[in-house]
């Protein structure tokens, strides 16, 4: 192969792409566009529903208030006023109409004078992410109403209120700021493994199987310059499309974090940050425009090529899914495993722990060993005589 060759042929194709305006404006801007937006207008719409919850009055139906006045006056001391509850509490749950209801047993009265456990009921949909404060805010003050009426209870029994407590439980958060915050970025390792994956889509399947229907790929055939080096050339136009849009995407990265509203403004997103997460995906780029050239090259038609993409877009959010249903310990093969190390990776970045040099080496080596391996295929078809003969 000669380097000059793929210089040039990688020269021409970004020339070329570079004259499609509208183009090459979507496959540069779309990410830089649509990640800022998303972190940005998500990040404000969970704040301000987080506060709003957290902080205003939040209006509790009622079963059976008048069972338990002392209660009823309790919740509202702490911001929490009692209303009258419907006529089927758990519909009106299931409905939606109601994040949570409080069901007071008849017998209360009578078991709380008595210095019993009185009963109440908490109705409410697990299910429901935006239900979980308004429930944790009932539970915490009724927890809280429970400890002061057995506290006092004690006191006037002449009881140390410590005697209630045979075991006395401390807790070690030992999760950092930033590994805390990695949490709510849960959806940022799908995001850009997809954009590094798919980013030289439209330009691989251009430069192969699109001209090959518009007949211009014979004649650069016929140039005395190797195969192997003209699909180099259009490889590495793609990847260096690739990363252009890679390193726009992780700079609006930076200027979304930094006005991002709440702890994600406080994420990490220095320049050797960076400079790791483009080092990070440069394997993925590789491995994308080695596989779509493959592709590319083995079928008839643009819109054959395209048919695969629902299939290729899909491969990213698997790892993400399986590491939800199913969470595992971090281990050295995961580096090894497409997608499930980037993502593996990414979040090792995003929670600011330190990467071992033996986990870079595994996933380096595993990203660039596959790449090749598709490289090799791929040239195989490109010595194929039917390779330019359109379908």
């Amino acid at each position: 192969m000669s380097m000059s060759a793929i210089w040039t042929v990688a020269k021409k194709e970004l020339v070329d792409l570079f004259r499609d305006r509208k183009t090459m404006a979507l496959g540069l801007l779309m990410g830089p566009i649509l990640i800022p937006a998303l972190i940005l207008g998500l990040g404000a719409m969970a704040e301000k529903k987080m506060r709003t919850q957290l902080e205003s009055t939040l209006e509790l139906p009622v079963v059976g208030a008048e069972h338990a006045p002392n209660l009823v006056a309790f919740l509202k001391g702490r911001n929490i006023d009692t209303i009258d509850a419907p006529q089927d509490p758990e519909g009106a749950v299931r409905s939606q109409d109601f994040d949570v209801v409080l069901k007071i047993d008849p017998e209360f009265g009578e078991r709380w004078r008595g210095s019993r456990p009185a009963r109440v009921e908490l109705i409410y949909d697990s299910s429901r992410q935006d239900s979980q404060i308004p429930v944790n805010r009932v539970r915490g003050v009724l927890l809280e109403y429970s400890r002061t009426v057995g506290v006092l209870r004690g006191i006037n029994r002449g009881v140390s209120p410590e005697a209630g407590f045979a075991v006395q439980v401390g807790q070690r958060d030992v999760a950092t700021p930033e590994a805390r915050r990695g949490m709510l970025l849960a959806f940022l390792p799908y995001l850009l493994i997809l954009l590094s994956f798919l980013g030289g889509a439209a330009l691989v399947i251009d430069v192969t199987a699109g001209e090959r229907e518009r007949q211009s790929l014979e004649p650069l055939l016929a140039t005395p310059a190797a195969r192997a080096s003209i699909m180099s050339g259009k490889i590495l136009a793609a990847c260096l499309f690739g990363m252009l849009s890679l390193l726009l995407v992780v700079l609006s990265l930076k200027f979304s974090f930094q006005l991002a509203p709440g702890p994600m403004q406080l994420v990490d997103v220095s320049t050797p940050v960076i400079a790791k997460l483009l080092l990070v995906l440069l394997p993925m780029v590789l491995i994308g425009t080695t596989l779509l050239t493959l592709i590319a090259a083995s079928v008839k038609s643009v819109k054959e090529a395209q048919s695969y993409m629902s299939v290729l877009m899909f491969l990213p959010v698997i790892p993400t899914i399986v590491l939800m249903v199913n969470p595992v310990k971090n281990q050295l093969w995961q580096f090894a495993v497409p997608f499930l190390a980037q993502n593996q990776m990414i979040l090792k970045l995003v929670r600011s722990e330190a990467v071992a040099a033996q986990e870079w080496a595994v996933y380096l080596g595993a990203g660039f060993g596959l790449a090749l391996v598709l490289w090799l295929l791929a040239a195989r078809l490109y010595h194929r005589e039917k390779l330019a003969i359109s379908a």
